[in-house]
């Protein structure tokens, strides 16, 4: 894949029920941005995360990663570039330790037993969390478990990082520490959040999306200072810009 450079051309989708739930949406990523996604609940921020793992299909226009289209005869090569980050963590973390969860993703991808080991630990190691290997998820926090569940990710060395308001339900702590982690990932990042202040601190670039499509995007500072596109968009203005 080229540079892994994300292209979206006009992208629509529908619920089952009908309900239009993406208007034709259009944006190019280029590799090494980091991006935050933001808009009021329902907006479409999920749905058009799940485009680009291939777990939802556009009805009409395109979606491309490294020029290569996302499809499902190249779901292989889609998902070795693309990790996601889930909204909830349970939807990640199913088997009885840690150390098997992070090593789920790269047995699928064939990595020798030989090599398992030091992969699973290294990604424990980078989130801080390698005292937990032997540890069953049902049994981690709320930290411990996005911790974990980032490690799975970060296992099989995606060249996209794509999290779907990856601070809910964090402690403060909890949530440092995570700005800290995705600071030392330096390959593109996609971030669907509600946390402003989140998106500040890690994100360049802002896209707004109302209604199933793109309404700003542009520098984050400048889009989180204008307050009557937040106030559309059923957002508000970062604590940390003041007022």
């Amino acid at each position: 894949m080229s540079h892994h450079i994300i292209e979206a051309d006009a992208i629509r989708y529908s619920y089952p029920d009908g309900t239009a739930a993406l208007g034709g949406v259009s944006f190019r990523i280029s590799h090494g941005e980091s991006v935050a996604l933001v808009g009021e609940n329902g907006a479409g921020k999920s749905t058009l995360l799940q485009h680009f793992t291939g777990c939802l299909f556009p009805e009409s226009g395109s979606l491309s990663i490294g020029g290569v289209p996302v499809s499902k005869q190249n779901l292989l090569a889609v998902r070795r570039a693309v990790g996601m980050v889930f909204q909830n963590p349970d939807d990640q973390l199913f088997m009885p330790t840690v150390f098997e969860d992070v090593a789920f993703g790269l047995l699928n991808l064939g990595v020798p037993e030989a090599e398992l080991e030091g992969k699973v630990m290294a990604a424990l190691e980078t989130v801080g969390a390698p005292h937990l290997r032997a540890r069953p998820p049902y049994r981690l926090s709320q930290g411990e478990k996005r911790a974990v569940s980032i490690a799975g990710v970060l296992a099989m060395s995606p060249d996209i990082l794509v999290m779907d308001e990856p601070t809910s339900n964090l402690d403060p702590l909890s949530r440092r520490r995570l700005i800290g982690l995705l600071r030392t990932f330096q390959h593109t990042k996609i971030i669907a959040t509600h946390d402003l202040d989140f998106a500040l601190e890690l994100c360049e670039r802002t896209l707004v999306i109302h209604k199933g499509s793109i309404t700003a995007d542009g520098p984050t500072r400048e889009i989180f200072r204008d307050e009557q596109l937040l106030m559309r968009s059923s957002l508000e203005k970062p604590l940390s810009l003041g007022s």
